[in-house]
């Protein structure tokens, strides 16, 4: 038995080839997405290495970090890093040199005053000379390192972007104002943030504490050790001179590169899991097409297979040699996609090498348990893909069998799948309800994928009566080959269900995105346009804080009617499942001109009687009403008790606590500026508004200017950017799908070889057999891409549903263009899929035909 399985997978090669390439294809995938990921993984990883390998201890403060990335001003009361404290540390006996660094954020501006990268990568930092005057942790590629205020040092890459040589006046800013710096320097770094395509500002030490904390004062200190000290003893030491603190923490290098390798495993991990997603999501579209090419394969053996139970063969042993066959198949079909997938993992990491040249590179990375997951998948995949078909064979009484080409699903075996799937769809579609009422997107994703089942389950059921909506058309403009075209589609439903399906589940998918996608610009650009009424928001595009000069600035500009801050501040309270709110103030005159303040309980005038005004959700969850008092603490260490003077209706521009500015301005932190400053201008959105307020910002590449259109189009963007990725990579799903129906074709075609010789007999030409062919496999399309369509609605539906309280009105938009795209899409696909099967059925000799059994 096991040599007539083997002379089986020979003697069909043809009739397996779409078989094996739909499991080539979904393990190329899981192969692909594994070893780009080890890849990825492995070069970020030694590229971390590097930067550690000179330091044997680093004692860092947290709070002086914070405050330098997010300007939340002065020091804090706290333990600090100061030169007395770099100066005694590297005076320890072990310790060769202790570096204090200074960080934070740095926009260099392009000479058309453009941010060179974004908001979040631009980082600054102090450039710090030894003996020979240069700073070894950033070699210099040209010119010198700074000194003095007025001078910078840049990366080489950011240079080249904005076109900047050494001697040219380079704009630079922070948090206000554009500073004019000399360039004096050209340098490399292998610092993760600059590399991944960041930029790099250098300043001299003093500048930077000057910028970032103040003068004398470290973030970090970075101690590097004497050959042969002891890296634990160091540390030891180290503890032992640093002030004592909750934010003052002191860990070796070796411990820092760990916990860098950790968070690094667990960014691929994550990226790895994306991509597996849509490989299994490719695997399981072609479980359909495995399990379709085995069945049709059966139903042609069916005489072959009653003479073996004839003359001896078992049950079981017809069920093994079938399933030896999809062994053979698998297992060839998966090495084929091991292969492919090495390729797909070494395109890939040349693709982003080709996007970003900053990025890591590193040798292909192929391990073992990438080759014995993608064999073991493969062949998993295929051998239970062809379980259901080898017992249907095994079944299958030699007497009968011999006196039938194919044996018809008996009624009884049709009731039972039916009343199957109808469970699973009800299941499913309750399921789904109840996640969509309760906003339960587990319970959706749940729902989604029972009903699914339940639907493919009952595709056969469904298919007579789909595809005979399109009798009359084909009919009337097809004439015969129309006819036949329909007649031969709803012949055996189970194959074109299982067909259709493979297609149903790409389209069901692409559908659902679309949908969730316009569903969400539609309620972004609702909330822009109903909760924003300022002209402009202003803001740093790296989420810190303004400088605390910038709102003075703003309202001096030319053409602001109206403005008011967004001051953000932590304060400490006893209330909610947290110990800390945040509160915002605004300017209590004029943030009703500003934003849609709609109040659902309390009073419009609670912000002027300076009282607190909540979302509603918010004053669900802390369990506040009008009237009731917060006792909070605020960041200057002060106590106070704030009343709750109205609940407000959701509103995206507005934070879910508010309270007057001149209450919370003289709490915040000193030097620390508002998140955000609204602007309404006298003649409404202009350019010459927006122009005047970045000439008041001082033109710092750092802060954004938006106006409504703004915000909408970066909105759009960003979920247009996603689902081209996500389109993307459904389409190899959808590849595998069109390989279902080119196979289903080919083998249909060859089976009904006497039928097409004896339509040609009695006079149809070989154009209408072609035609035939095509509107067949156009059907089968058709009925896949519509029942994908609708279920794909009911999906994005009940996703919409429980994002409800993320967007503020959130309705499911159906796009009417893209979802006759979609149809069309389908239809073209089952046309292209037909070509080759047409072709073959056209140019097949009559009498050959007639005469094949």
């Amino acid at each position: 038995m096991y040599r007539t399985a083997l002379r089986n997978v020979l003697a069909h090669k043809g009739r397996l080839l779409m078989t094996m390439l739909a499991v080539l294809l979904g393990t190329a995938f899981v192969a692909g997405t594994m070893v780009f990921s080890d890849t990825f993984g492995n070069a970020l990883r030694t590229q971390n290495s590097k930067s550690y390998t000179d330091i044997a201890v680093t004692v860092s403060d947290r709070d002086a970090a914070r405050q330098a990335y997010d300007h939340t001003g002065e020091d804090s009361e706290g333990p600090a890093l100061t030169e007395e404290i770099r100066k005694a540390v590297a005076a320890l006996p072990g310790a060769a040199e202790a570096r204090g660094v200074v960080s934070g954020f740095a926009g260099i501006a392009d000479k058309k005053g453009a941010l060179i990268g974004n908001g979040f990568s631009t980082t600054g930092t102090n450039y710090v000379p030894g003996a020979d005057g240069t700073d070894p942790r950033y070699p210099l590629v040209d010119g010198r390192g700074p000194h003095g205020s007025g001078e910078i040092a840049l990366d080489t890459n950011t240079a080249e972007k904005g076109g900047y040589k050494v001697g040219d006046t380079v704009r630079v800013a922070v948090n206000g104002p554009v500073m004019e710096l000399k360039l004096t320097g050209t340098l490399t770094t292998n610092d993760p943030r600059v590399l991944a395509g960041g930029s790099l500002a250098a300043f001299d030490t003093a500048t930077a504490q000057q910028l970032y904390l103040s003068p004398g004062r470290y973030a970090e200190l970075d101690v590097k050790s004497k050959p042969g000290a002891d890296d634990t003893a160091l540390l030891a030491a180290v503890k032992q001179t640093a002030p004592q603190g909750d934010s003052i923490e002191a860990k070796t290098g070796r411990e820092l590169a760990a916990e860098q390798d950790r968070m690094i495993q667990q960014g691929t991990k994550v990226l790895s899991t994306f991509l597996m997603v849509f490989a299994f999501i490719s695997l399981f579209v072609g479980i359909f097409i495995i399990a379709n090419t085995f069945t049709m394969l059966v139903a042609q053996r069916t005489k072959e297979l009653a003479l073996l139970r004839a003359i001896g063969a078992s049950r079981r042993q017809i069920t093994r040699s079938v399933l030896v066959e999809a062994l053979l198949v698998g297992l060839l079909a998966s090495a084929a996609g091991l292969l492919a997938g090495i390729g797909i993992g070494a395109g890939m990491q040349s693709l982003v090498s080709a996007m970003d040249d900053t990025m890591p590179q590193g040798s292909l990375v192929i391990k073992p348990l990438t080759i014995a997951v993608t064999l073991a998948v493969g062949v998993l995949v295929t051998v239970l893909s062809a379980l259901l078909p080898a017992v249907r064979a095994a079944r299958i009484a030699p007497v009968a069998a011999m006196s039938s080409v194919e044996q018809p699903a008996t009624q009884k075996s049709l009731r039972v799948r039916n009343t199957i799937g109808l469970l699973f769809t009800l299941a499913g579609a309750g399921a789904l309800a109840a996640g969509a009422g309760g906003k339960e997107y587990k319970l959706v994703g749940l729902g989604a994928g029972t009903l699914l089942i339940g639907v493919f389950v009952l595709t056969p059921l469904l298919a007579r009566p789909l595809i005979a909506l399109f009798a009359p058309l084909l009919r009337k403009v097809y004439g015969t080959p129309g006819k036949l075209a329909q007649e031969n589609a709803i012949r055996n439903p189970r194959r074109t269900a299982a067909t259709a399906s493979a297609l149903t589940i790409g389209v069901t998918l692409i559908t659902a995105l679309t949908v969730v996608g316009a569903s969400v610009n539609k309620a972004v650009d609702a909330a822009t346009a109903n909760d924003l009424k300022a002209d402009f928001t202003v803001a740093m595009q790296n989420g810190s804080k303004l400088s605390p000069e910038v709102a003075s600035q703003i309202a001096k500009a030319p053409g602001v009617s109206a403005m008011s801050v967004m001051r953000e501040i932590r304060v400490t309270t006893d209330k909610g499942d947290s110990d800390y709110e945040f509160l915002t103030g605004v300017d209590a005159a004029t943030i009703g001109q500003l934003a849609t303040v709609k109040v659902k309980d309390g009073s419009a005038d609670a912000l002027k009687q300076g009282k607190l005004m909540m979302s509603s959700g918010t004053a669900e969850r802390l369990g506040f009403k009008v009237g009731d008092t917060m006792a909070v603490t605020y960041p200057d260490k002060t106590k106070g008790s704030l009343t709750v003077g109205a609940v407000l209706e959701a509103n995206s521009a507005l934070a879910n606590i508010i309270a007057p500015d001149n209450v919370v301005g003289p709490h915040a932190l000193p030097g620390s500026g508002p998140a955000k400053v609204l602007v309404k201008g006298a003649n409404g959105a202009d350019e010459k508004l927006k122009q005047a307020l970045r000439d008041a910002t001082g033109g710092n590449p750092l802060i954004a200017v938006k106006g409504e259109k703004d915000i909408k189009a970066e909105n759009r963007q960003l979920i247009t950017g996603m689902l081209n990725m996500m389109y993307g990579l459904l389409g190899m799903a959808v590849v595998i799908a069109v390989l279902g129906v080119v196979n289903t074709m080919a083998m249909s075609v060859f089976e009904r070889r006497r039928e097409i010789g004896m339509l040609r007999a009695i006079g149809l030409d070989r154009i209408g057999i072609r035609r035939m062919v095509r509107l067949e496999s156009l059907l089968i399309a058709l009925f896949g891409g519509a029942v994908g369509i609708g279920l794909g609605i009911l999906v994005a539906w009940a996703g919409n549903r429980t994002m409800a309280d993320s967007f503020k009105n959130m309705t499911t938009v159906v796009p009417p263009l893209q979802i006759v795209g979609f149809l069309v899409a389908a239809a073209v696909i089952g046309l292209l899929a037909a070509l080759w099967p047409a072709h073959r059925a056209a140019r097949m000799d009559i009498l050959g035909a007639i005469k094949s059994e």
